[in-house]
């Protein structure tokens, strides 16, 4: 296989050009018995339910799950595919710069849901964006804001968000939006990696030509206890 025909995305996943474990297995999903408790808030946007976005990445998640070592993947439900807006609080992440300043580390996740819900009530609602795909990756989708101005408004509400909230991760002004398929188990073997681009570049055009503008929830503040559900508190829409 040549390597320079691999997207630098798709080397992440094969064995070969990154043999790390993958992060989050052993926390957030095992290798056997699917996802694991792992609680926690986001403020996400859902895919707009019975929309030709909706139907058209099932459609590409189905590919996927046809895929050579499919089975590498743990493949979160339909019902749970979202964009994530800001990235709230979990149990296996209570550090600084991931966890409000002005709270303990300690404080259980139900409190910390009650805590931020009280804060956000405050939060006044910004200027609505249009999300575009920018690219197909083994877990899922790139996206982006279709255009500068949606890429400002994006970044206005997660910095708002930030401040109102009290903290600012680190990836916080390069962070990479994107609608997560699945999570890897075992890295794709280097014979799988051809057949796995020509696919992805086929989703990606196939979703760029269909829905220039996903079809997305307004952003609401959800509760979760593992990644087969996001629950949702509070909706902010931009239109209302």
């Amino acid at each position: 296989m040549d390597a320079r025909l691999i997207s630098p995305d798709l080397l992440k996943y094969s064995a070969t050009h990154n043999p790390k474990p993958p992060p989050r297995l052993g926390t957030r999903y095992g290798r056997r018995g699917g996802f694991l408790p792992e609680p926690g808030n986001t403020i996400v946007c859902h895919l707009e339910k019975g929309s030709a976005t909706q139907a058209l990445l099932v459609s590409a998640r189905a590919r996927y799950l046809e895929m050579p070592e499919a089975e590498r993947f743990l493949f979160t439900p339909i019902t749970s595919l979202h964009m994530t807006l800001f990235q709230g609080v979990i149990e296996h992440r209570r550090k600084p710069r991931f966890w409000p300043d002005d709270m303990p580390l300690e404080t259980p996740i139900e409190d910390m849901t009650e805590i931020m819900a009280a804060r956000l009530e405050g939060f006044s609602t910004l200027d609505p964006f249009q999300v575009t795909v920018k690219s197909a990756k083994p877990s899922g989708l790139v996206v982006e804001g279709r255009s500068e101005n949606d890429c400002r408004a994006m970044k206005a509400w997660r910095d708002a968000l930030a401040r109102l909230l009290g903290y600012r991760h680190p990836d916080h002004d390069d962070y990479a939006f994107h609608i997560t398929f699945a999570y890897v188990i075992e890295r794709l073997s280097d014979a799988a990696l051809p057949a796995w681009q020509a696919m992805l570049d086929e989703v990606t055009a196939e979703i760029k030509r269909a829905v220039p503008v996903l079809e997305l929830r307004p952003p609401a503040f959800c509760s979760f206890e593992d990644m087969n559900h996001f629950h949702e508190l509070m909706i902010f829409d931009s239109e209302t």
